[in-house]
């Protein structure tokens, strides 16, 4: 098994990958290019129409129908996301799905569009071809349809919203859950106690009509196994719903108002945490309805729903909604991969632009940094100081985004040799900012020594038996992930030289479990399975970088090991290519060719563990010099991130600023005055 090749005296005499000096300058321009007047950088997060089929709905419901411009550009995503069997899938390039589908459906009748219509009439063919048709829908789109009066709620899971009555000790207290869960249940949970249902008036028969209208698919039909489902309940799920539902029969009427009352408050809290911003678009939508619900004229419902138009993203394809903002993580690896080069590749900036970039990207993580927190409940977490996934407006911070936005802050103040004026140390973070974003990061740390998102762990494994999702897996508790946990080893080794000596200390515990949990996760093939990116590609760059930021040497076994699993799983053009599949089956499945971003991830993974002249590593090069558009970037569109296991996202500008680090790292790994590919303890190559 070779190692990283060290420095020796022919360094001078090494030729990189031809092109590859070429390929770091358009890169880099390319992407100059694509930075907003704010400083950020964002690329679109592509989902799914599930989303915007619930936006849609939800404005009809708060009686605020799009105008015909925007009904115009929500017919058009639908049209140009529609699969050829005529349904929506649960994401770019999934197959129908019957909740998608089924939520497209009402969604293009409430916009006006007649049942006869193609679009229409292609997506009720489809539902009523598949076993129980409607009823091939799990329960979260059940729920949608009890809100719309199209199905009775003794059809839906209960969600009773007593469970907000709990102790807080309770072992099914829903501040147990992730953060996003716990924030959907609040609201659905009002939603469902308060049994809401819309008024759709005559649109409701004929939607009843037209999706009931199979044989054995009436509205009491018996439900049928649905094609979505991803998560079978075992035993102890299926026993607590039926307590859940001899619960409905004998409920108290007074502890219900009291368990609507809890609720509708955690949604008002929220509304003032994160200014009618909401935590998600999903989370965002489904608290409109619950503003509205509680009183038509409710003082915080305009703000909220005015905010909604944060979440859409609108192009020549439609207008489509979101599943977040990605401002603050775009912008934290743009300008990684703009200083990726280094002192080896001056040359990548020809006109001057370089400087000016960093100042705005600085300035506005700076500006991103959450400093207040103006909710009226105390936080179950660290807040103030952290860096959330979208911009400084949520108040959400994640463990990973801090992670990134300090370590790309701290680059951009220590980039000097490279043609760009050093930022003044009057912006640099200072201790007080350095501090809060150490303790945000270490409250996120579980006690396996990996570091969750937004929380950290409140409950053990045992919670996922109780996932009634059907849909989603890994949703109910914060638990750690490889890829968060290496990110913020990466930024707490950048960040130890600056910090004071207890700082340091706190720290130095935190790299300790950090690096014990990233080994204990190693697959037995040497591999990592991620979490938030597809998937063991994904979670191979985040293993590596984290560990060799924390002087974890090369030849280390558990290096040595994704050493070998980046060979074996190379592909024959050279590059890495990884089916979204593998997420779903839980094992490595290898497209046919390579992708940009997957082989970007591949190669940063491989300098760490094999070295920078390794053929692999080069061959990764060379795939990504050869497969460069002429305008500095590569092809996109593939997914290339997951959400909840099952959810599959686009991250627009992955295959834009992940190949350009992936060359930059290389280039710079190769440059004569480089010493060495392998880092000092707690330094980065």
């Amino acid at each position: 098994m070779a190692t990283p090749d060290t420095a020796t005296s022919d360094s001078a005499a090494f030729i990189p990958v031809p092109g590859a000096h070429r390929a770091y300058r358009a890169a880099c321009g390319r992407l100059l290019g694509l930075q907003h007047e704010s400083g950020a950088w964002e690329g679109e997060m592509e989902w799914s129409t599930m989303i915007l089929s619930q936006y849609v709905i939800v404005m009809h419901i708060l009686e605020r129908p799009p105008d015909e411009p925007e009904r115009q550009a929500i017919l058009q995503c639908y049209r140009t996301t529609r699969t050829a069997e005529g349904g929506w899938g649960m994401h770019p390039q999934a197959p129908p799905s019957a909740y998608g589908t089924t939520l497209a459906y009402v969604a293009l009748r409430l916009l006006g569009t007649e049942p006869h219509d193609p679009l229409a009439a292609g997506a009720r063919q489809w539902i009523h071809a598949q076993p129980g048709g409607v009823h091939a829908v799990p329960q979260w789109g059940f729920f949608w349809l009890a809100l719309l009066g199209l199905v009775p709620y003794r059809q839906v899971v209960p969600l009773p919203p007593e469970m907000m009555l709990l102790p807080k000790w309770a072992p099914l207290h829903p501040e147990r859950l992730l953060g996003w869960t716990r924030m959907l249940y609040q609201a659905m949970a009002y939603l469902y106690g308060a049994k809401f249902r819309a008024d759709l008036g005559a649109v409701a028969r004929d939607l009843r009509r037209e999706l009931f209208a199979a044989p054995g698919t009436g509205a009491g039909a018996p439900p049928a196994r649905s094609t979505d489902v991803y998560v079978v309940g075992g035993r102890a799920l299926r026993l607590l719903q039926r307590c859940l539902h001899g619960w409905e029969r004998v409920h108290s009427p007074r502890l219900r108002r009291a368990g609507l009352e809890r609720c509708h408050r955690s949604v008002v809290d929220e509304q003032h945490a994160s200014p009618h911003h909401g935590l998600s678009s999903v989370n965002a939508l489904v608290e409109c309805l619950v503003l509205f619900a509680r009183d038509r004229q409710h003082p915080l419902l305009e703000d909220a729903v005015a905010r909604l138009r944060y979440w859409c993203w609108e192009d020549d394809r439609g207008l489509r909604v979101c599943g977040d903002r990605s401002l603050v993580w775009d912008t934290s690896f743009a300008v990684e991969a703009l200083l990726s080069g280094g002192a080896a590749c001056p040359e990548h900036e020809p006109d001057g632009r370089l400087g000016p970039a960093l100042d705005r990207a600085h300035a506005f993580l700076r500006e991103a940094q959450i400093t207040t927190y103006t909710g009226r409940v105390p936080p179950l977490r660290t807040v103030r100081h952290g860096w959330a996934f979208s911009d400084g407006h949520s108040r959400w911070p994640v463990s990973d985004c801090t992670a990134e936005a300090v370590g790309a802050l701290l680059r951009a103040q220590d980039a000097t040799g490279l043609g760009t004026h050093r930022i003044p140390a009057s912006a640099h973070l200072d201790r007080h900012a350095m501090r809060g974003a150490l303790k945000v990061m270490l409250d996120r740390q579980n006690p396996d020594g990996g570091f969750g998102t937004l929380d950290r762990r409140r409950a053990g494994e045992w919670m996922e038996a109780l996932n009634p999702t059907e849909m989603f897996a890994g949703c109910m508790v914060d638990a750690s992930s490889v890829e968060c946990t290496g990110s913020v080893l990466t930024a707490l080794c950048r960040m130890r030289p600056l910090m004071e000596p207890a700082a340091r200390g706190r720290a130095e515990t935190a790299i300790t479990r950090g690096i014990a949990f990233i080994r204990a996760s190693q697959n037995h093939d040497g591999s990592f399975s991620g979490t938030w990116g597809i998937n063991y590609t994904y979670a191979a760059f985040h293993a590596a970088r984290g560990l060799r930021a924390a002087g974890v040497p090369a030849d280390d076994p558990t290096m040595t090991a994704l050493a070998r699993w980046l060979q074996e799983t190379q592909l024959g053009d050279g590059g890495w290519g990884e089916d979204w599949r593998s997420c779903l089956e839980r094992r490595y499945l290898a497209l046919d060719g390579g992708l940009p971003e997957m082989t970007a991830w591949a190669v940063l993974a491989g300098l760490d563990t094999l070295g920078p002249r390794h053929p692999a590593v080069e061959n990764g090069v060379r795939w990504l010099c050869t497969h460069q558009q002429a305008d500095g970037s590569w092809t996109g569109g593939h997914v290339n991130g997951v959400f909840f296991t099952t959810m599959m996202l686009v991250y627009r500008l992955y295959p834009v600023y992940f190949p350009a680090m992936a060359i930059g790292r290389y280039l710079r790994s190769v440059a004569p005055s480089s010493p060495s590919s392998s880092p000092s303890p707690g330094g980065r190559p």
